[in-house]
């Protein structure tokens, strides 16, 4: 695990940034990018080992969301403290937003977390990647190019003693735009693809429908299984096969354009479909 330092006075470490041509046609997030933690938070409780797992960060996601940015010379933004700290992909009122208990791990530093520190951590971490998001997108709509959204994730290759088979899962919510054409690529190139697996898409309040189903941007999430991007020669290696299915898909003129297709999570039943 990495520590942050004296993020108080500087609000904005929270956020990586990574130069990109603003008219490049796509904007690359990682929610989940890193497993750091500002020294005083004393690791929440946690063993030290505890943060080189999933609960802490997505395994692999920053080095596959740098290789994309690059290879397709667009900009992007990934976090730079642990999941376990705040959730970044939650919304502001989300009951996952500071986990209290995370895939059997109890999180001591934040069982009895207040209003007054979850605010905190909120205006110090949480906030400044959103407010860094939506200032990017206006400058990349401002370029004349509508820019489209992509989040990179990664999914542990079990989950409660069932294996997962999907080598990428492709997470969507309403608009077919950037996801149909893409999961069709992956498959006919022989890549083991989940359509909204191993999570639902549509999830209010997140990363994606706050930024681009808000704005009518197309958008998906990309999920890959982390025993295959386990380390950074192999996470490029996946990011340099997802870019050469991206470029002809970005290509498409309708991707480009603001469309409103509304979300399947504003008529679910609040604590569904949540993801770890």
């Amino acid at each position: 695990m990495r520590e942050i330092d004296e993020p108080e006075l500087q609000p904005a470490k929270s956020v990586e940034i990574v130069d990109g041509a603003l008219d490049a046609g796509v904007l690359f997030l990682c929610d989940h990018a890193s497993n750091a933690l500002p020294a005083h938070y004393e690791n929440l409780g946690l063993a030290a080992a505890q943060f080189e797992r999933h609960i802490a960060y997505d395994i692999g996601a920053a080095h596959v969301t740098r290789r994309l940015a690059a290879a397709l010379g667009a900009p992007a933004l990934l976090t730079r403290f642990s999941r376990l700290l705040i959730d970044p992909n939650r919304g502001a009122d989300d009951p996952t937003l500071v986990m209290r208990l995370s895939d059997g791990a109890i999180i001591p530093g934040n069982s009895r977390i207040g209003r007054d520190e979850i605010a905190r951590r909120l205006a110090l971490y949480w906030r400044p990647y959103r407010e860094e998001t939506a200032k990017l997108l206006d400058a990349m709509t401002g370029s004349g190019r509508i820019p489209a959204l992509i989040s990179v994730h990664s999914f542990t290759p079990a989950w409660r003693g069932a294996q997962r088979p999907w080598e990428v899962g492709i997470l969507w919510d309403n608009d077919p735009r950037l996801p149909a054409p893409f999961m069709t690529a992956l498959r006919e190139a022989g890549v083991a693809v989940g359509d909204n697996e191993p999570y639902d898409g549509a999830l209010a309040g997140d990363t994606l429908d706050a930024h681009a189903n808000s704005r009518g941007l197309a958008n998906m999430l990309i999920e890959l299984r982390q025993d295959l991007i386990g380390d950074r020669l192999a996470a490029e290696a996946w990011a340099e096969r997802l870019a050469a299915h991206l470029r002809p898909v970005l290509a498409q003129s309708d991707v480009h354009m603001i469309q409103h297709h509304g979300s399947r999570a504003d008529a679910r039943p609040s604590g569904e479909a949540r993801r770890i």
